[in-house]
């Protein structure tokens, strides 16, 4: 399968690198020089660098696009993100995808309209990182809330503390059983990733990764000690920074959600009183002040948000509003050598607004309704739905008779045409089924053999 990626910014950088570790021909190109040669200076190998316009037919016809199977464009231009990728199209790549800063174009009803441009997909990783703050912010007791097919199935990453102290320190079979409705999938211990089995055992700062129903999340709050008193639910949240991802959180909260943003730029509090309802409160100051959040009543909120453009600031702001009593905080981690090193400061819950973006494409790349994989934001985990085929391996066995399961594989969940359940030993996928695994990104391939009724590679047959 070939790939081309236009545009060697952080979001394509991640995603080349990201694709090259699969049975794939990648090809990233720039046409500044000296982004293309820090890439090839790090060393990799696996990919096919040049330094070349996107735009420009001659350079596109240079490195292959007529025999693409994907065009991406993540460049940090959106006009020439949707030129590049009609050019690509009309050239002979199969499939295109955009990226773009303007949310309109991601509303429904657009779609027809840059498919006739040659543009398959959109995504605006802005919008994408404020529906993932949404989805986490709500939630105190917990660091990442993911729903998997519309909430038929529910992911919860939860740190564990002291209040957990009963189910420490032994094994999960005997803390768990066998017959819950609820499993441990992941943990992440320090900078380490733990694919649990039944003799695995949990440890203080832990953060477990469950896989579970939506009428179980009360059962694992009480289980893990994260009572309402300790962690109330939020309802009032503080955002620090008054970017696009800040915006859009306030135009998409919910009703139940009172917020107040604060921003240091007095022109960009004008903006925002301009665009937000009058019941989100704009503050012109510094969300680092912290006097400043004392008068802002912060003892009166449950969560604390740090989006601006500085990694390091929105660190050491959450550390402040957590010492201040905030129970939740959300932070904004752009750099990705930060992220194991935020895990360990007990900040809360990570964005990295470029992993979103990524893991968003790789699922358009995927989007069959065969495959759909993305990273655990912390971990060196994939979490991924796969359609079981007919007379596929993973449909001729219960689960615990299948042979040849990896032992860091674990199956979470299933979703048939009854809804969701969590998959145990006595459990039977039926084709048609969607089964989430979670699993080392190494192991991908070799857990999407079980679902596929003959050998090959897993792109080839999803383009074929």
């Amino acid at each position: 399968m070939k790939i081309i990626i236009a545009g060697a910014g952080a979001v394509g950088t991640h995603l080349a690198k990201l694709l090259s570790k699969e049975d794939a021909n990648v090809y990233l190109i720039d046409e500044d020089p000296q982004k293309t040669q820090a890439i090839k200076e790090e060393g990799n190998d696996d990919l096919m660098i040049s330094n070349l316009s996107p735009t420009s037919i001659v350079a596109l016809k240079e490195v292959g696009v007529q025999n693409a199977d994907l065009f991406i464009a993540v460049t940090p231009n959106e006009a020439r993100n949707i030129t590049c990728c009609s050019l690509a199209h009309q050239l002979g790549a199969r499939k295109t995808v955009a990226r773009v800063d303007n949310a309109e174009y991601t509303e429904n009803g657009n779609e027809r309209f840059f498919q006739n441009m040659g543009i398959d997909s959109i995504i605006y990783p802005e919008m994408l990182a404020a529906k993932e703050i949404l989805l986490s912010v709500q939630r105190s007791w917990v660091r990442n809330y993911r729903e998997i097919h519309d909430g038929k199935l529910i992911m919860l990453a939860i740190k564990l503390r002291e209040g957990a102290k009963h189910i420490l320190y032994r094994p999960i079979r005997e803390v768990f059983g066998t017959d819950l409705n609820y499993r441990i999938v992941a943990i992440k211990r320090k900078n380490e990733t733990i694919m649990p089995d039944g003799n695995t055992t949990l440890e203080l700062g832990d953060i477990a990764y469950f896989m579970t129903t939506r009428s179980q999340i009360r059962e694992i709050r009480l289980k893990v000690g994260k009572n309402e008193l300790d962690y109330p639910d939020v309802h009032n949240v503080i955002i620090m920074g008054g970017g696009r991802i800040a915006r859009h959180v306030a135009e998409n909260k919910p009703a139940s959600l009172h917020m107040k943003i604060i921003e240091r730029d007095r022109k960009q509090c004008e903006r925002l009183e301009e665009v937000l309802d009058d019941d989100i409160m704009v503050v012109c100051g510094d969300g680092r002040d912290t006097p400043l959040l004392r008068e802002e009543g912060i003892e009166n909120y449950q969560a604390f948000v740090a989006l601006t453009d500085n990694t390091e600031t929105n660190i050491l702001a959450c550390l402040a509003a957590k010492q201040l009593g905030v129970k939740k905080t959300v932070a904004m981690v752009e750099n990705t050598d930060y992220l194991s090193l935020v895990s360990r400061l007990d900040i809360g819950t990570i964005i990295n607004k470029k992993g979103i973006a990524a893991s968003h494409i790789y699922r358009i790349m995927l989007d069959t309704g065969k495959a759909n994989i993305s990273s655990l934001t912390i971990t060196d985990a994939e979490v991924a739905e796969f359609e079981a085929e007919e007379d596929s391996p993973i449909t001729k066995n219960l689960i615990r008779d299948i042979p040849d399961i990896p032992k860091e594989v674990v199956f979470g969940g299933r979703i048939s045409k009854d809804g969701g359940e969590i998959i145990k030993g006595d459990t039977q996928v039926c084709p048609g089924d969607t089964v989430v695994v979670f699993c080392k990104a190494s192991l991908i391939k070799q857990v999407a053999a079980l679902f596929r009724p003959s050998k090959g590679n897993l792109f080839q047959r999803l383009f074929s």
